[in-house]
């Protein structure tokens, strides 16, 4: 019995706007008495939430053997399944990332390869690193891209140090919903601003704030006037910001900066902000 035949039911500890939700997930749920299946997954993403997950394990093996895994336990991904652990829409065309970032555990997750993955219908792009696919990949994305019946969103984060401007063009083309950069360490900055460059010179402009730009932030050593300064760094490079809290393996983090995070994740909030403290 192959996966498509089979009854699965998979069950995430947390809900993310990516999680499917279909009749057969459920939401950090224990069994009910109805519950049927052939097997269960429990799908983990993040660390801090491996300690429920395995106490689930042990009440859902008597619905269906069980297995356990996702991000959160290290291990590399397979295929891509379209609405399996994400919800319709999201899509993953390649894995893994050839950089070493100190924070993300991506690389030594996927054995530090970058692999290309056979590419299914979707239209919210959520690879680790596609710009540092082949050029055929990326071409094959963007021709899917194209017959989608959504606008394109590129929201893994594309790495601004591999964009060039015949690339700005072609995304562009695409009349993309959101683009997704990332501003993880000092040495994105002058490619962040290099790669703002290029967008705006292919025709995106800052007021359609569809140019966004992760800022990662709380991390040791970082203060909320230095956080503060990266925001207006990505925005003056073109882009509207987007804090991404640092977490530790256990999901720690301090009210203080969970309170800065807020005010700097809504778009909207993010935008008047920008526009009040550093300006046009």
């Amino acid at each position: 019995m192959n996966n498509t035949m089979k009854r699965i039911l998979r069950i995430f500890p947390t809900k993310t706007n990516a999680t499917p939700f279909d009749e057969m997930v459920r939401i950090r749920e224990f069994p009910g008495l109805f519950d049927e299946a052939d097997e269960i997954h429990i799908s983990v993403a993040f660390s801090w939430d491996r300690k429920w997950a395995e106490l689930a394990a042990k009440k859902w093996k008597y619905v269906a053997p069980v297995k356990v895994g996702g991000p959160a336990y290290n291990e590399p991904g397979g295929e891509f399944i379209p609405g399996m652990y994400m919800k319709k829409g999201y899509v993953i065309t390649s894995r893994g990332c050839p950089n070493r970032c100190w924070f993300c555990s991506v690389p030594k997750r996927e054995g530090y390869k970058l692999r290309e993955l056979p590419i299914t219908d979707g239209w919210i792009v959520t690879d680790d690193n596609l710009l540092a696919c082949s050029p055929e990949h990326i071409n094959s994305v963007f021709e899917m891209l194209k017959r989608q019946p959504h606008k394109p969103q590129f929201v893994g984060g594309l790495e601004a140090a591999l964009l060039t401007p015949d690339m700005a063009v072609k995304l562009k083309e695409l009349k993309p919903e959101s683009l997704f950069f990332a501003y993880d360490t000092p040495n994105d900055l002058e490619p962040l601003q290099s790669a703002g460059k290029m967008l705006l010179n292919s025709g995106f402009t800052k007021e359609s704030n569809d140019l966004r730009c992760y800022v990662l932030c709380g991390y040791t050593g970082d203060t909320f006037d230095k956080a503060q300064n990266r925001m207006g760094q990505a925005w003056k490079a073109g882009f509207l910001p987007m804090a991404m809290l640092y977490r530790d393996t256990e999901g720690k983090y301090t009210k203080e900066w969970k309170q800065f995070q807020r005010q700097w994740a809504n778009p909207t909030i993010t935008y008047c902000n920008c526009k009040k403290i550093f300006g046009k």
